[in-house]
């Protein structure tokens, strides 16, 4: 089969097309052209980068344009090609080339201008990154070009370049697959975070037929791995782990600075070897008697703990505090009244008062015998930094609870001779300590009986109830006291009211609890609080009696905030959280202050319907129907994006609605005329 003529100029001139050389200051923007949205900023770079580098490898296609008689003035709108044309006159601005530069068109003065625009911006296809890779893979071994080279050639990103070139870590097979469009390209780079062939062959099967997210590719590659986030390894930082041997995986989408830390052995040991040597060095600083390291706090060691006391200045600091207020008041008199100080006279007062600030600062210090019997530990935060804790007591060093006295009773055994007679015991526990001629002498020294000592206690309780009742401010201190026992001792002193503070463990029912915001500012309140309770139990009373009652009520808030339990089981009943949907309602319990619904905490842990349910009560119907086509994973990231600040929160999370506001009078005690007169003591 003989091959096709090729067409002749003539023939070609005949429909209408000319090749000729047009100079670009004679080109026009076609009216008629196509793509009306603009070109980017990144497209024209590229452009001119590869106009520059290669020269016009397509003709621009322009036909004449005519004035309003039919006759052509000259000028010619380019009908395909303005990409190439702007490429080139930003290269005309910046002097690169002469403005009447000649530019190769051919003239196509017969053709629908739209059709020939709408074609070729149409009907084309853009390169495959495998295709591009291989590309890039020839220019960079067989011409030597790096990175930097390419990218100016073709007007890509350096970084694009070198994602291109790092496709060569992975398996032929799984290029192909995204040549087969069995893989995304997104899908394809997360495989680079392992080098092994053999590995991602055996991952890319696993996943086969099943849609796979990047995260979970790199989840099964990394099995065992420690990514660059985790606090260890923010903590130790990839200088020290590669330092010590360690290897760092990186994949695509890996930033300056991340990665996996292939072994979690190492990491987990030079923290260690870290916190202790931090732990060693704060207990040979501050003469502290043990101290330990471990990655997490032990909160179920056991230990008592021990409180720095805020001591007041020293004759030394209180003279030096005097000395800079009377030269910070000396520096300022020649100026009183000034709007300005001149700048030496403001930088030297600034020093001063800068001084003046820490020698007013409380100074907290341990009691040096707390610190020769107690230890410190130290601990990984969660982000990545240490937190060292001062004053634990372990239980053999800590101090004996002061022992209750004994009732004073006569020591039989050291005087025979006051003994009771055989049966005289029981006449007591029958007779309640009645005086008989033979008992007489004794009666003064022998125990009450039970049954007697009960019955009269039992009134003293009465009695204790009805005066506690009618001391309310008195009360709320007994209150606070108990409670504060409880919440802020381990060694429990005891008290008369039968009331128990006990604060449940949550920790355990929620992932990452611990590192939220709201759990972060409750520990520092019980901190701040325990700092400045005695340390001794013995003296919590007296120092509740110094109280003001605005801090009382502070205190007893917390400490009866500690004691709220409300989390839904499956195996509990649901009473107590029924109970703190009224606690919520009337304390205003905005939940969107405390916990933002995001894809790992909530839209990947429910079903596509009750995620769709959700994106359309909060932003309605039309978004979430543009939804319904997503596989889960992405519908899950798309839905926290689009209930972002809409305020949105599960059912069990929203506190009801108030009542309707009433006018109530305040409650008050009853008029004194309706409160009954007291009973007549009892026998």
């Amino acid at each position: 089969m003989s091959k096709p003529a090729l067409k002749s100029a003539s023939s070609l001139a005949a429909q209408g097309v000319t090749h000729t050389l047009i100079p670009l200051d004679r080109l026009l923007k076609s009216p008629d052209n196509a793509r009306k949205t603009p070109h980017s900023a990144a497209a024209l770079a590229a452009l001119r980068a590869s106009v520059a580098a290669k020269g016009l490898l397509q003709n621009l296609i322009v036909r004449p344009e005519r004035d309003d008689h039919g006759d052509e003035t000259g000028f010619y709108y380019v009908t395909a090609g303005e990409g190439r044309r702007l490429a080139q006159i930003a290269r005309a601005k910046d002097a690169e080339i002469p403005r009447d530069t000649l530019i190769p068109c051919v003239i196509r003065d017969t053709d629908d201008a739209h059709e020939v625009s709408l074609d070729e911006n149409v009907t084309r296809e853009a390169m495959t990154p495998a295709d591009q890779y291989e590309a890039f893979r020839a220019l960079n071994i067989d011409r030597g070009m790096d990175a930097t080279d390419i990218a100016a050639r073709f007007g890509v990103s350096e970084h694009v370049v070198k994602q291109r070139l790092r496709l060569g870590a992975v398996s032929p097979v799984l290029l192909q697959a995204l040549r087969d469009e069995k893989l995304t390209l997104t899908q394809l780079m997360a495989y680079t975070v392992n080098a092994d062939h053999a590995r991602q062959e055996a991952v890319f099967d696993r996943l086969r037929g099943s849609y796979a997210d990047p995260y979970h590719i790199r989840r099964l590659l990394t099995e065992g791995q420690v990514p660059s986030q985790d606090r260890r390894a923010r903590f130790i930082g990839a200088d020290a782990y590669e330092a010590a041997g360690g290897v760092i995986a990186r994949d695509l989408f890996t930033e300056e600075g991340g990665g996996y830390f292939t072994d979690a052995g190492l990491l987990d040991q030079l923290v260690l070897d870290r916190l202790t040597a931090l732990a060693t060095e704060t207990q040979t600083a501050e003469g502290w008697k043990w101290a330990a390291a471990a990655l997490d706090y032990p909160y179920a060691h056991g230990w008592g703990r021990v409180y720095p006391q805020t001591v007041p200045l020293s004759p030394k600091a209180a003279e030096q505090l005097q000395a800079r207020q009377q030269a910070l008041e000396d520096l300022l008199a020649p100026f009183e009244g000034a709007d300005e100080l001149p700048d030496e006279i403001d930088q030297a007062a600034g020093v001063l008062e800068t001084e003046i600030a820490a020698l007013e600062t409380p100074q907290d210090v341990y009691d040096p015998q707390d610190i020769a019997r107690g230890g410190v530990i130290v601990t990984l935060l969660s982000d990545g930094g240490a937190a060292i804790h001062r004053g634990l007591i372990r239980p053999e060093d800590a101090r004996p609870e002061p022992e209750a006295a004994e009732a004073e009773t006569e020591d039989f055994a050291a005087h025979p001779d006051d003994a009771p007679e055989d049966g005289e015991g029981e006449d007591q526990a029958e007779g309640a300590g009645l005086h008989t001629e033979d008992t007489e002498d004794a009666s003064d020294t022998v125990p009450l009986s039970d049954l007697l000592l009960r019955d009269l206690t039992t009134h003293w309780t009465l009695a204790l109830r009805y005066t506690l009742a009618e001391q309310p401010e008195l009360a709320a201190r007994f209150l606070v006291h108990k409670l504060a026992l409880d919440t802020f001792y381990s060694q429990r002193s005891v008290t008369c009211l039968d009331i128990t503070a006990r604060s449940a463990s949550i920790e355990s029912f929620a992932e990452g609890l611990d590192d939220s915001p709201t759990a972060a500012a409750l520990a520092a309140r019980h901190e701040a609080w325990a700092a400045g309770l005695p340390d001794n139990p013995a003296d919590l009373w007296p120092h509740l009696l110094t109280l003001n009652a605005e801090t009382l009520g502070s205190l007893m808030a917390h400490c009866t905030a500690l004691t709220v339990f409300a989390v839904r089981q499956a195996y509990m009943p649901a009473a107590p959280y029924v109970a703190s949907l009224m606690m919520a309602r009337d304390l205003r319990l905005n939940m969107t202050d405390h916990w933002t619904p995001t894809a790992r905490s909530y839209f990947s842990r429910v079903t596509k319907g009750q995620i769709l349910a959700a994106v359309r009560e909060a932003v309605g119907d039309e978004t979430a129907s543009r939804l319904h086509k997503l596989k889960k994973p992405e519908m899950a990231e798309a839905a926290e994006q689009l209930v972002q600040g809409t305020g949105w929160l599960p059912a069990c999370l929203r506190t009801p609605a108030p009542p309707e506001e009433t006018a109530h009078e305040p409650l008050a005690l009853p008029p004194s005329d309706q409160v009954p007169d007291l009973p007549e003591a009892a026998e």
